[in-house]
């Protein structure tokens, strides 16, 4: 995958939730901070100097009676009007519909290649892990056959879980490490499974409920991070040591391969193997910040050797020989070769292994309305999701021995466009093509002739006849344009009187772009509302320089991004402050508590999800320290005066025209902290603002842990969105 698309992949394992509104956010693992500057108040000041400190005691007895009466009062005004049992019945019956599209996985087991999905519906409401052959999958009604049932087995062992993955060792695939969570925590159990006997293994690894993951070597053998016990976390509570762990040891005789330091954020192992699963070579991520990182490499004898890149670029995968990466800074290479911001470069692996002078070669640079989203390899080639000016291609790469040849793959244009699973016994791949009002469409792709043929399409979920997507460009504060979308009726009038839904991310160099959504286009598009998706600066949407654009003592300038397409959306007609609401989760809902606090006079709504709020605490609760390089060091006096000015906690006041706002959080979650969401509903009750508050009492950061729980907080929201926006509805 590329650099942003890692970036979001890390930053919904560290930050973000992907069931929250459809979009996903996240944030990286992180150490706990040491020899940081003497903070401007001590903490134990900052807690006497907060009011509600107690709420952020996850299950202390205060602060879950204190939940426990937000939800009796919230959920009692919401579900008790007549609109929300239609929409709680129209959300049910999309989270749990069959008629959605299976999400393929290539996987071989015992050298026979098959098609892996993980599945939930209303029978299945934790999910089932199920499997079928490629020509079955072509078909209207696949064979499946089930490897692992999860709701058999929650009920089995009496346990909450949640799926999180199944790791199967190349090239058999036949052992697997399964990861559960408890309720949708980050933490999780690792255990080992044969997916041909559909058995977990008797007496197999076991890893105790924690962050971290695991990396196969061997069959025997396993790279380990976990929670080893005192000294072994980061600030944010993500492992900082790697172990290798040899079957039948228990945890305390793993022996010790690396240690990052305890300022870093996080480190992690992954292997370099070739399409028939030849080891080629075990590397050692060690993450400084969410941003910069070091390479190492395994050595035979179990030492570590560090590897010559620049602490932005990233490793892509392996093709043939040649390693792929990107780089998020410009750098000269040990050959000479200067790189750019944003380049999609490769280097024969064996030979810079031996020399970290070896030549590189670059493969793509994108252009200043470009972005790479996606990047996926094949047994032959490499294949890149490349948007422009927010809109996708597929273009397919071949090296030579002069360079690198580029074609476009023969599918519909002007749309999103995913890469999904490759085979690595071809060059076949799946591609998803969709958008606001287009329905997806699975397409199976051979990169080698450059045709794909649709083999799944998704039913249209909601009625879009007389809807239309229109993009449009506002001008921030400092001038920039920034682009956003509106999807809503061709004919709506341009008076002011649209209910519309602002969403905004934000951060992270996660990119919104555009895709189908059959919850807002049931529960808010066909009801009569207009939905906008604003492409802000912190984002991926124009590559790492737009994200950077925004980072730490910038941070105002997304901010100032969101607030200049909302202005814009009422200049033009759309809407008017009376029927505009917002939505963000996690970094978004940071997103929603500034426009708060900075515009409130711009809205009438706002359903802050899963939310950062108190960016002074911020980087001392749960997964927080994790995201410095993103925000900045609120023990930094410098850092803390910039932070501090946009902080929503922090930038609460009496006698402003603050809206009633909805938020939710969930005690499970165990990356952004509960207690940013409980303190702001706190405080703005104590200011004399009227708040709804829910707290689901499992889900994790995703604020659901199973498909009726999704349910429920889709319909709150809409319920919400609907009474203060489209009161007449």
């Amino acid at each position: 995958m590329s650099r942003a698309a890692s970036l979001a992949a890390l930053a919904a394992v560290l930050l973000a939730g992907s069931a929250v509104s459809e979009t996903p956010m996240s944030n990286p693992p992180q150490e706990p901070q040491v020899g940081l500057p003497t903070p401007p108040h001590a903490p134990e000041q900052v807690a006497e100097a907060d009011p509600y400190i107690w709420l952020e005691e996850v299950e202390g007895e205060r602060a879950m009676a204190w939940v426990r009466e937000q939800n009796a009062a919230s959920l009692g005004r919401l579900q008790g009007d007549p609109l929300y049992d239609r929409l709680h019945a129209d959300a049910l019956a999309l989270v749990e519909s069959r008629d959605r599209i299976p999400t393929p996985g290539f996987r071989r087991v015992e050298g026979v290649e098959r098609i892996d999905n993980f599945w939930q519906d209303a029978n299945s409401v934790r999910g089932v892990w199920r499997t079928t052959t490629p020509e079955s999958y072509a078909t209207a009604e696949p064979a499946w056959e089930t490897v692992l049932d999860l709701d058999a087995l929650a009920a089995s062992e009496d346990a909450n879980w949640v799926w999180r993955g199944a790791n199967c060792l190349e090239p058999q695939g036949r052992r697997c490490l399964v990861e559960l969570s408890d309720g949708g925590k980050d933490a999780s159990t690792l255990r080992e499974f044969d997916r041909v006997s559909r058995a977990f293994v008797e007496g197999g690894f076991v890893l105790p409920e924690s962050k971290g993951d695991a990396t196969w070597i061997d069959q025997d053998t396993l790279l380990i991070t976990r929670d080893f016990g005192e000294g072994s976390l980061t600030a944010s509570g993500y492992p900082r040591i790697l172990k290798r762990l040899a079957r039948g040891q228990s945890l305390d005789q793993a022996q010790t391969i690396f240690e990052a330091r305890p300022d870093d954020v996080f480190v992690s192992a992954f292997t370099l193997r070739d399409p028939d699963g030849t080891l080629r070579a075990t590397l050692i991520s060690r993450a400084m910040t969410f941003y910069t990182r070091e390479y190492f490499v395994l050595q035979a004898d179990g030492s570590t050797r560090r590897l010559e890149l620049p602490q932005k670029a990233s490793i892509t995968g392996l093709l043939g020989d040649r390693l792929i990466l990107t780089t998020d800074e410009d750098f000269t290479s040990g050959s000479g070769q200067s790189f750019q911001t944003g380049d999609l470069f490769s280097v024969d692996l064996d030979a810079w292994l031996a020399d970290s002078a070896a030549p590189m070669q670059l493969i793509l640079r994108p252009g200043p309305r470009e972005s790479i989203e996606g990047v996926q390899i094949t047994r032959n080639r490499l294949i890149v999701a490349l948007y422009e000016n927010v809109r996708g291609g597929v273009y397919v790469y071949q090296p030579t021995a002069d360079g690198w040849t580029r074609e476009r793959m023969d599918l519909p244009e002007n749309v999103s466009v995913g890469l999904g699973s490759a085979s690595e016994l071809d060059d076949r791949v799946f591609v998803s093509i969709n958008g606001y009002l287009t329905p997806s469409t699975l397409y199976l792709a051979d990169a080698s002739t450059l045709q794909a043929q649709a083999v799944k399409s998704l039913p249209a979920k909601f009625d879009a006849e007389g809807m239309e997507v229109r993009q449009f460009e506002a001008r921030s504060a400092d001038g920039t344009m920034v682009p956003y979308f509106v999807v809503g009726r061709s004919d709506m009038p341009m008076d002011g009187s649209n209910p519309t839904l602002l969403y905004g991310y934000g951060g992270f160099q996660v990119s919104m772009l555009p895709g189908y959504s059959a919850t807002v286009g049931k529960l808010w598009l066909e009801r009569g509302g207009v939905y906008v998706v604003a492409n802000t600066r912190g984002g991926g949407e124009f590559g790492p320089r737009w994200h950077q654009a925004a980072l730490q003592a910038n941070r105002q300038r997304a901010h100032e991004d969101f607030q200049a397409v909302a202005l814009d959306l009422i200049r033009r007609g759309i809407t008017s402050q009376p029927h505009l609401g917002i939505m963000g989760g996690s970094q978004g809902g940071l997103f929603m508590g500034a426009m708060l606090t900075q515009r409130p006079d711009l809205i009438n709504a706002a359903v802050i999800q899963v939310p950062l709020f108190d960016m002074l605490r911020y980087h001392r609760l749960l997964a927080g320290a994790s995201w410095i390089a993103e925000y900045g060091n609120p023990d930094i006096p410098e850092e803390r005066a910039w932070i501090q000015a946009y902080s929503p906690y922090q930038n609460l006041r009496a006698g402003q025209p603050y809206p009633e706002v909805f938020i939710h959080t969930s005690t499970k979650d165990d990356r952004v902290h509960p207690g940013h969401a409980r303190k702001a509903a706190a405080r703005l009750q104590e200011l004399g603002y009227p708040v709804l508050f829910y707290e689901n009492t499992d889900g994790g950061h995703a604020a659901g842990a199973n498909l009726r729980e999704t349910a429920r907080r889709l319909a709150l929201e809409y319920t919400y969105l609907s009474d203060r926006l489209m009161p007449e509805d």
